[in-house]
């Protein structure tokens, strides 16, 4: 999606540390509106309503222009805490490269004394190594959905290839910053293909793992089954028969994710 169909825009914003409801975050700072990755599974297409009704996800993103500012006020008055680095949008993607906005919004962040969790599916990310090993409290993620570049390219065609994500794991352990992968959303017969692999290069470059199911209760299921027709035809029976109630795929899943980190010594949190 990345590339000349995709639409720029900038916004101002009136707050830009909000509140996160995902477990051990405090905060949560999303510097963009929308996302260049354009994961055909995001959750996070509800953000179309703030100006984008009924565009296609992937092909808008807003610049908070004044995030920075905002954040700079905001931070001085608030309760120090933990921040996420993003939770509905990626903090990395394409359009950081020239906007800088996560990297000023981490000065901040740091200035004030929080501490910050970053998760994204970009090696961008190695470009504020510098800022890391400054913080007192801090952990990069980065989210691997699949070993197959294939399914990353179906799936998220704008997000680094997965090689790369692997290879900015080991550069961030090996300058001591604390690092951990998130294999989600884990997606039927894709995901778990190669999965003993993935874990076994995963082992020495991450302090844990996150593991989580694909979630479709966000009006993602037509971008899937689209991708599905045009890369996995004969597997969408499958795969969507998986996501179904009473299906055994995730609990079986979760069984066989768990024994294999206990055999590499992996500490792992299966989250659904």
């Amino acid at each position: 999606m990345w590339g000349d169909c995709m639409e720029i825009g900038e916004v101002r914003c009136k707050g830009v540390l909000g509140k996160s409801g995902i477990g051990g975050m405090d905060y949560a700072v999303n510097p963009y509106l929308g996302c260049g990755h354009a994961c055909a599974y995001c959750y996070a297409r509800f953000m179309r309503r703030m100006g984008h009704p009924g565009e296609l996800w992937g092909s808008f993103v807003d610049v908070k222009v004044n995030a920075v500012d905002v954040l700079r006020v905001e931070a001085a008055k608030k309760p120090r805490g933990r921040v996420m680095l993003s939770s509905v949008t990626d903090a990395y993607q394409p359009i950081e490269r020239e906007r800088r906005m996560t990297r000023r919004c981490l000065e901040v962040l740091l200035d004030e004394g929080y501490g910050v969790d970053v998760l994204t599916k970009s090696d961008l990310v190695l470009r504020d190594i510098d800022l890391f090993k400054r913080f007192d409290d801090v952990e990069v993620g980065l989210t691997v959905t699949s070993l197959d570049d294939g399914v990353r390219r179906a799936f998220e065609p704008g997000a680094s290839p997965i090689p790369a994500r692997l290879d900015a794991l080991k550069k961030l352990s090996d300058e001591g910053i604390p690092t951990y992968a998130f294999l989600g959303p884990m997606l039927p017969y894709l995901s778990d293909e190669r999965l003993d692999e993935l874990l076994n290069i995963l082992a020495d470059r991450v302090g844990r793992l996150l593991v989580d199911r694909l979630n479709i209760k966000c009006g993602n299921m037509p971008d899937i089954r689209s991708v599905l027709d045009a890369h996995y035809p004969e597997l969408r029976p499958m795969f969507e028969a998986a996501l179904k109630e009473g299906s055994p795929y995730y609990s079986d899943l979760r069984t066989r994710v768990t024994r294999l980190c206990e055999d590499r010594a992996i500490p792992v949190r299966v989250v659904y």
